[in-house]
């Protein structure tokens, strides 16, 4: 199979190639780290780099195994070393070594090295690489395949709409190229690759790494989080429904669950923001699942069982990708059918270098009430920054007094 072609991450690696700072991929397992480290090593060669430039360990290799003390794996690449000539150093699941920082710091203290890591789990969160590496690393975070990058590969002919619906009904892990004949996907194999995944993740970096003893219930509140995709909830909210449904557990363990499954990356959080107080709100956030793949995992639902948040996560994690900073916004706004004041909800705020961008997501805006409902907290929003309304309607796309009305799968393919 040919490698599937990355080019955001692609063009991060090369934006800090030979620029005197550790490298760190970050994300979940098997959304193709590696892979990106060998692309990349591909394109040095292509440079007219040497391939003895080039050191790459695996430490999740058990012919590795000897090196798994940070001394030996110092002086290891040590010994490799060409001396006179920059050297390209990439080492893949570099948590495995315990006190990796001590050789990350001397390796990194070379100016002949090009230092490159990859992380899988709760060692690999900003604020930890920041204690461990001391501002000496820029993290590139990865995630699955997105739409475009699976259209790329897609080996039938097809419709976006039937991409897309393939796309939710398969997974974004890039591995599952490899699981078709030349006329479908083998949905079982596909299906039994998620689980193992998911049970690597489970059991490896959640219950290993933080030493929980009951998995049955660990489990539950993960399962309880993937029907809550795309919905705001809290953490004592979560508490009382598990506990009123049978499953006792107190709010200081779903914060300690949901802090393992956000550090092994299967969910991301979402604050909440208040548009017109401009600051961050402490209450009722949102949760986002890595892939749908887990979802249907987790919840045994048909692919598009729930379709509208699901369209939700896939935009949500579009705009990380794009390198947004996001939030859930809220607006007040006064509501004439009720005559009271309320306050809508804005799908993200998307925030990036020329300041927020809103976004609300909707499967369909035909119906009347629908529209006047998905649009009315957009047009609340008194500052002239761009406002998008995605859905999966098929028209032209429209501009409803600066509220630019656009199909989502056309803006998940542009450039």
């Amino acid at each position: 199979m040919a490698l599937i072609q990355r080019p955001t991450y692609m063009e991060q690696l090369s934006k800090w190639q030979d620029k005197h700072i550790v490298k760190i991929l970050t994300g979940v397992r098997r959304c193709g780290k590696s892979t990106l480290f060998k692309m990349f090593q591909d394109e040095l060669l292509s440079q007219g780099v040497k391939e003895k430039q080039i050191i790459k360990l695996n430490m999740e290799d058990p012919r590795n195994s000897d090196l798994l003390d940070w001394r030996k794996l110092f002086d290891f690449i040590d010994s490799k070393l060409l001396k006179g000539k920059k050297n390209y150093v990439f080492i893949d699941e570099i948590q495995m070594v315990p006190d990796f920082q001590r050789a990350a710091d001397g390796l990194f203290i070379n100016e002949d090295i090009d230092l490159y890591l990859t992380g899988s789990n709760s060692h690999f969160q900003s604020g930890q690489w920041a204690t461990l590496l001391t501002g000496r690393y820029i993290e590139i975070h990865v995630l699955p395949l997105s739409f475009k990058e699976y259209v790329s590969a897609y080996p039938f002919v097809a419709t976006k709409e039937t991409m897309y619906q393939h796309y939710l009904e398969t997974t974004g892990f890039p591995f599952v190229f490899n699981m078709h004949d030349d006329k479908s996907f083998d949905t079982m194999a596909i299906r039994e690759y998620i689980q193992n995944i998911y049970n690597t993740i489970v059991l490896k970096d959640v219950v290993e790494n933080k030493k929980i003893r009951n998995i049955s219930r660990l489990e539950r509140v993960l399962h309880f989080m993937g029907d809550q995709v795309g919905k705001t909830t809290s953490i004592k909210r979560i508490s009382d429904i598990l506990t009123s449904d049978g499953t006792k557990i107190d709010a200081h363990t779903v914060e300690s669950y949901l802090d393992a499954f956000l550090d092994s990356y299967l969910l991301y959080k979402v604050k909440r923001y208040d548009i017109k107080g401009a600051n961050i709100l402490r209450t009722m956030d949102k949760y986002y699942m890595v892939d749908a793949g887990f979802l249907r995992i987790m919840l045994d639902k048909q692919p598009l069982a729930d379709s509208g948040h699901l369209l939700e996560n896939v935009v949500y994690l579009e705009l990380i990708r794009r390198g947004y900073k996001v939030y859930v916004g809220k607006v007040d706004m006064y509501d004439a059918k009720s005559d009271k004041n309320v306050s809508r909800e804005i799908d993200f705020v998307a925030v990036g270098p020329n300041g927020p961008e809103y976004y609300q997501v909707a499967e369909t805006v035909k119906a009347p009430d629908t529209f006047e409902r998905e649009i009315s907290g957009l047009q609340k929003i008194r500052d002239h920054n761009p406002k998008y309304l995605l859905t999966t309607d098929a028209t032209p796309e429209t501009n409803h007094k600066g509220i630019q009305q656009m199909n989502v799968l056309d803006w998940l393919l542009k450039d």
